[in-house]
């Protein structure tokens, strides 16, 4: 991988994805991927370019798991793939028994991520997304 903290900016969806795919291609399993940015940062667009990289997901099967809070693509290496937008605090997510998915060989991929901020693992992926536009987005990756 890159040395970090790493800025790039993407100006389109596809873009967005493709750079995502290329990151994805990097992870292995029992990476952690965490997810910062507001509604419409495009967080579930990563995951999707993400998810192809991994696993070659269909992205079309990327949703983000809002209400469900965790859908599993179960691809090689499976993704996990948490939102953690309805949670009020991290002692929900361990509470859960979302935290066993850190060591399970996949890839988890966590939107909102800030719920959990004091307890992401070290070495973890910490992904910042911000739209500076309708179509451009500034992407910073660093490594916890």
């Amino acid at each position: 991988m890159s040395s970090y903290p790493l800025t790039i900016t993407t100006h389109s969806y596809e873009e967005t994805f493709e750079w995502a795919k290329e990151f994805g291609q990097k992870l292995l399993p029992n990476d952690v991927v965490c997810f910062f940015g507001g509604l419409g940062a495009g967080k579930t667009t990563f995951i999707k370019g993400l998810a192809k990289g991994a696993s070659n997901v269909n992205e079309e099967e990327v949703q983000s798991p809002t209400f469900a809070l965790l859908n599993i693509y179960p691809e090689k290496p499976p993704i996990y793939h948490f939102d953690l937008y309805r949670l009020n605090s991290g002692d929900e997510f361990f509470q859960l028994g979302f935290d066993e998915y850190f060591s399970s060989n996949g890839i988890c991929c966590i939107e909102w991520a800030e719920r959990i901020k004091e307890h992401i693992p070290e070495g973890s992926f910490l992904i910042y997304l911000e739209a500076n536009s309708e179509n451009e987005r500034k992407i910073i990756v660093q490594r916890k």
